[in-house]
């Protein structure tokens, strides 16, 4: 199979083969794996007992598809990536936020995979094989798994794709089988070592909703775009498409999740998951277990790093997409040594989807705003203005950005953090939400609301559906 010669350049529509099932496939078999099962663990970690973790998952994630779905409409219209199709309302320039969020936003979720994934395969190989479990068995297996990801994130599109489609029935059946296995010590009650993680039920109810349900589909913000692009829009319905990515992020999020909540309570994990997972595991299940840590790790990684190497190549058009990912590969590893050696799981993770989730959801609301004005209708040679290294067209605005769009963007985020509640930090809006995190609903309502205030509809960087055909003519 050749490596993908395409960056964030339009996808001509010969190239445009990919249909709504692959669409389910990719966004089911990449998510089958231990760096989403995680989230699950989330819930219980906090003092929540079974079904307390599974309405806020549940919860969460339902708000969260409905938010995120539509995104995948974006590039099923543009033919390019979610960052660059911003361009057309923050600017050609401006769409360098996107394309920061979404490199931040897979960085952090790939060293997250690769960290608990590499977590499971050390302690899976210390109980087969006997392999010692320090810093140095574990720099090995870390350096490994990246490697392997690196090459499929390289490769491209088509092999991750054929990955997503095997992984979707292999590790369905893995995680099936790992609910027998930990059938035995499963109970429904919290872990007795694990309290109200901010001193009651509500509070940590909501805060699992965010951290664990809502972050699920929020990393999906900018991705969406990397796999509906190759999906013609001549073919298949914006309606068809639409159901395939909430289907997709649904049945791919909640499956992993869930299985994360119940292997937690039947290993006791409430400090931590990778130690009693592998603990708890009968004998029977490591092997199972070792192919589950290994696999799923790789699909879902590569994916992530093929996303970042997109979002690199925009930011850099004189960077290849196969250098963009092979440098953001070395970075993410560079961040699972640095997650596994010098911070608590628990801590990282939920400070990490909180502070990402209140920065990316402003974005994701402009970006769905901006595409309900212009109908779905594009210019895409003015959306490449950047990427070809040349100047003007009608997403030019004020030297390539659009000042207003990128101020609501900056000040939605600002309020979102503001009113963030992690192990780390806290914003001073808490105090006026009660403790409560509603950074989600802040920000998105603070960037949307201005955007939608300060830009008119036809200087907000719309184009009606005759202007794009005569572009495209």
């Amino acid at each position: 199979m050749p490596i993908e010669q395409r960056g964030v350049d339009t996808v001509p529509e010969a190239e445009r083969t990919s249909g709504p099932r692959d669409l389910v496939a990719i966004l089911l078999g990449s998510n089958l794996c231990l760096g989403v099962i995680v989230f699950g663990w989330l819930p219980v970690s906090f003092g929540l007992d079974l079904w307390a973790s599974v309405t806020s998952v549940v919860t969460g994630t339902v708000v969260g598809v409905a938010v995120t779905a539509p995104l995948a409409l974006v590039s099923l219209r543009t033919a390019t990536n979610l960052s660059t199709s911003s361009g057309a309302f923050f600017g050609v320039r401006g769409r360098l936020v996107g394309s920061v969020v979404g490199l931040l936003l897979s960085l952090g979720y790939t060293a997250l995979t690769l960290w608990i994934g590499g977590d499971v395969m050390v302690g899976t190989l210390a109980r087969l094989v006997g392999l010692p479990t320090g810093g140095a068995s574990h720099a090995v297996v870390y350096a490994l798994l990246a490697a392997a990801t690196a090459v499929a994130a390289v490769y491209g599109y088509r092999l991750l794709l054929k990955l997503s489609k095997a992984l979707a029935v292999g590790m369905t059946v893995l995680l099936a089988i790992g609910l027998v296995a930990y059938a035995g010590d499963f109970t429904t009650a919290a872990v007795p070592e694990t309290p109200y993680l901010l001193g009651s039920f509500w509070p940590t109810w909501l805060l699992s909703a965010v951290a664990a349900g809502l972050s699920g589909p929020v990393a999906f913000i900018t991705l969406l775009g990397d796999y509906t692009r190759y999906v013609s829009p001549v073919r298949h319905s914006a309606k068809k498409v639409w159901y395939a990515t909430c289907l997709g992020l649904l049945v791919g999020l909640l499956i992993p999740q869930l299985f994360g909540t119940i292997t937690a309570l039947a290993s006791r994990g409430g400090l931590d998951y990778a130690g009693p997972l592998v603990a708890a595991s009968p004998a029977w299940y490591l092997v199972p277990l070792l192919l589950a840590a290994t696999a799923g790790s790789v699909g879902n990684a590569g994916l992530m790093l093929y996303s970042m190497g997109l979002d690199l190549d925009a930011i850099l058009p004189r960077a290849t997409r196969a250098r963009a990912t092979l440098v953001v590969a070395a970075v993410a590893t560079a961040f699972v040594f640095l997650g596994h050696f010098a911070s608590d799981a628990q801590t990282a993770m939920t400070s990490f989807v909180l502070l990402l989730t209140a920065i990316g959801t402003p974005w994701a609301v402009i970006t769905l705003i901006g595409h309900a004005r212009c109908g779905g209708s594009y210019d895409p040679e003015a959306l490449q203005v950047y990427n070809n290294r040349s100047r003007g067209g009608i997403y030019w605005f004020s030297a390539g950005w659009h000042p207003r769009a990128t101020a609501s963007w900056a000040i939605g985020a600002a309020v979102g953090l503001a009113g963030v509640s992690t192990p780390l930090y806290e914003g001073p809006l808490l105090a006026l939400t009660g403790g409560i995190d509603c950074s989600f609903v802040l920000s998105g309502v603070a960037g949307g609301a201005l955007y939608a205030v300060l830009t008119p509809k036809r200087a907000s960087g719309t184009v009606t559906a005759p202007e794009a055909l005569a572009a495209a003519e």
